[in-house]
């Protein structure tokens, strides 16, 4: 099983079309903002920070080269061919290596898990984006990446965030302009229960280990000037020891 065409095109479609600059994308808030407070998070639960991480749903590799300052292999990995070629230009000196990944095609997890061995994963808001029926799959690749030793964190915008969206977006003068291009090229966020993720990990043979709500920052600022945040639920997870 893999991703649709029509998902794949829209995601090829935005990446072409988006801003070069930092910060002109919802989701690209600054790594002192995201994946810094996620590895606070994550860190003490890893059995081996030696281990590959990849960067799974990486986009631009903006999160990608914070993390390749902090683990000795990173691998930036993504759907749209687009986002990586913006992700490998960012990153000239390569500190970290990218890949396109189909992530809910069984035969690529598997084939990415033959060459790295086990790999920790770290996944921020990939799941809610996954058309409804590939979000199992996604969870089953995870849990393949990670083999028996890696662990994996998720956090993907809880129940609540879905009505800060529709909020954003109902405004008197239509979406922001950050989030506009995400609606237009038919990638909005879909919903899912909170009850679901762990449901999913489950599914995948997978543990919670930990888990909690954070703020997810995004670069988009309300009506009254202040930054956009999005409810989220955070899990770190692996096989049980």
């Amino acid at each position: 099983m893999s991703v649709t065409s029509r998902y794949r095109e829209a995601w090829e479609g935005f990446w072409r079309e988006a801003p070069d600059e930092q910060g002109a994308v919802f989701w690209d808030a600054e790594p002192a903002l995201t994946v810094a407070r996620h590895l606070a998070l994550f860190e003490p639960y890893l059995s081996d920070p030696g281990l590959p991480l990849v960067d799974l749903g990486c986009g631009n590799g903006t999160q990608t080269r914070f993390l390749a300052d902090r683990f000795p292999r990173v691998l930036g990995a993504d759907l749209s061919a687009a986002a990586l070629d913006r992700a490998r230009r960012a990153d000239p000196a390569g500190r970290a290596a990218y890949r396109r990944l189909d992530a809910v095609e069984k035969a690529e997890s598997q084939a990415l898990h033959a060459e790295l061995g086990d790999a920790n994963v770290y996944v921020r808001g990939v799941l809610h984006q996954c058309e409804a029926d590939d979000r199992q799959g996604l969870v089953d690749g995870v849990a393949t990446v990670l083999g028996g030793r890696g662990r994996a964190f998720l956090v993907e915008p809880s129940e609540e965030a879905g009505a800060v969206l529709r909020s954003l977006a109902a405004g008197p003068g239509g979406p922001p302009a950050k989030l506009a291009p995400v609606l237009r090229h038919g990638i909005a966020p879909g919903e899912v229960a909170d009850a679901a993720v762990p449901e999913f990990l489950t599914a995948a043979g997978l543990t919670v280990l930990a888990s909690g709500t954070l703020p997810l920052t995004t670069t988009e600022y309300g009506p009254d000037g202040t930054r956009v945040e999005l409810p989220s639920l955070w899990y770190v997870t692996g096989r049980a020891a």
